[in-house]
């Protein structure tokens, strides 16, 4: 089984890749060549990962960067890495530069895939989505989002709700497959990249409600009940 493709399940459902017709390991310098000589994505590379990622679906991760919900986790790019695919060591991480070619809409998994789903069943054209070992989903949509992000929110009533939910934006990295998580395991795609979205990922205005929707719930199944406190 190689390193970018892996299967999620939902409850009794199974979300296997889509179009996961590899058997090989590909490398981080295979991936990479392929993120940018086909996709056109411009792609950083570092070190093996040695960050220290905390498990749990509400834990934040812990990255030296600060931020809470970190897409690279203690792998940001080394200086200069920035370059050609050939440039990329088959051992070393492979991260995508978000606020270009796309943004990242990050999401709980459970909730991720309960969204995923149900955007997929209403026909929904959902993009490129990458599944993190943190426990996380990560949704490839429009460049730009992430500036946006606050008014979207506000657009569709959910600007006053507590969502787990954030967007890599300029400046921000997520890690790519076939990069692996120390102590963890790899960064796997859940669905690929296709011809049709890699170019051209979707408005994130048609995953949002859905995916907030989902995480809105997630929240509210795991707090704790009022009677319970009192």
């Amino acid at each position: 089984m190689d390193n970018l493709f892996g299967e999620l399940r939902l409850g009794h459902l199974r979300l296997a890749p889509l179009g996961a017709r590899r058997r090989t390991k590909v490398t981080a310098s295979q991936a990479a060549a392929e993120y940018t000589g086909r996709w056109g994505w411009a792609v950083a590379t570092g070190d093996p990962a040695t960050g220290t990622p905390v498990t749990g679906a509400t834990a934040p991760t812990r990255c030296p960067c600060g931020a809470a919900r970190c897409g690279a986790p203690g792998l940001h790019p080394v200086p200069g890495t920035e370059v050609r695919a050939r440039a990329t060591r088959a051992e070393g991480s492979v991260l995508f530069p978000t606020g270009r070619a796309f943004d990242v809409l990050d999401v709980p998994e459970q909730a991720g895939l309960q969204a995923l789903v149900r955007l997929e069943r209403m026909g929904t054209q959902v993009g490129p989505v990458l599944a993190a070992p943190t426990g996380r989903l990560q949704f490839l949509v429009a460049a730009g989002t992430a500036r946006r992000l606050p008014d979207l929110l506000y657009r569709m009533g959910w600007d006053d709700a507590a969502l787990d939910l954030t967007c890599h934006g300029e400046g921000s990295y997520v890690a790519a497959p076939p990069t692996v998580l120390d102590g963890l395991g790899p960064v796997r795609w859940l669905r690929r990249p296709t011809r049709d979205n890699a170019g051209c990922p979707p408005e994130a205005r048609l995953l949002l409600g859905t995916l907030a929707y989902a995480c809105h719930r997630g929240r509210e199944r795991t707090a704790e009940p009022a009677w319970i406190a009192s």
